[in-house]
């Protein structure tokens, strides 16, 4: 019963910070401190990359009749432009997939440490700072989804690339690379939403055939642990997801910046402490 309780508390912490640009990993690493699954290693590693499905779901829910191109309440005007998201978001993919499924292994084993973590928390948390004192004077010159282009799709893509580093939040640095080309916070935040679906997915995947292929099966209760995290993260990510939307309307970023420079701090201090 205590890792059910466990996995409850990591739920919320992946729900929440999923979507923030706040790096779900280092409040992860950090919760794993406070919170450690009785669990062999392995299981607890798929278990931190698979919750995010529930975070996905919350996407999936919110988001459904925008993205559903079947929809008999569409035009076929607006059915072309669903389709047209789509394929942006699937080109937005595609850098992620040629760059990151190479190095997925080695930075899994050499990147998930505390230093790395607390400096990409640290860094990219004064380029949101820095981003904001420089978008304050600035109209942003793409303010509707619909006229996103490939190109800048593939860009936002490129971004997303840098989240492969641990620590530096996926949807962090999607968002802080769509403002840099030009979009409005609102749209940046929407695709970066987007771009989580098959990238979220890819990766819990991946992490959910490394395990069973190496030989792992599901022991005692760890399948109703793995779904308590599932349930859990995507309750809280749905509750996220509508915060962060009606926060953008009419604020920046910045107090994310600031707490991303206090956590990496402290997971700083708590590298130093328990490493």
């Amino acid at each position: 019963m205590l890792d059910i309780f466990k996995a409850i508390i990591l739920g919320i912490v992946e729900g929440i910070t999923e979507f923030l640009p706040i790096s779900s990993t280092g409040h992860l690493y950090l919760a794993d401190y406070i919170v450690k699954l009785n669990q062999p290693k392995a299981f607890i590693d798929m278990f931190m990359v698979v919750i995010q499905l529930g975070a996905i779901l919350s996407v999936i829910v919110i988001y459904f009749h925008k993205l559903n191109p079947f929809s008999p309440k569409k035009s076929s005007r607006e059915k072309g432009q669903t389709w047209q998201i789509w394929f942006k978001v699937i080109v937005a993919v595609l850098p992620s997939v040629i760059i990151g499924l190479p190095l997925n292994d080695w930075l899994e084993a050499h990147a998930t440490t505390w230093q790395v973590i607390s400096a990409t928390l640290i860094i990219y948390g004064v380029l949101f700072i820095i981003l904001e004192n420089y978008y304050s004077k600035k109209e942003p010159s793409l303010t509707n989804l619909n006229s996103l282009s490939y190109q800048t799709a593939l860009l936002i893509g490129c971004f997303q690339v840098l989240s492969l580093v641990p620590g530096t939040s996926r949807s962090g640095a999607t968002i802080l690379g769509a403002m840099l080309i030009g979009c409005s916070r609102f749209v940046s935040t929407e695709f970066s939403f987007f771009l989580a679906i098959p990238t979220m997915f890819g990766a819990s995947l991946l992490k959910l055939v490394k395990f069973f292929k190496t030989g792992h099966v599901f022991v005692g209760n760890q399948l109703a642990i793995l779904l308590v995290g599932l349930v859990v993260s995507f309750i809280v990510a749905y509750l996220s997801i509508k915060f962060l939307l009606k926060y953008v309307q009419t604020h920046d970023f910045k107090p994310f910046g600031w707490y991303r420079i206090i956590l990496g701090i402290v997971v700083i201090a708590c590298g130093l402490i328990f490493a």
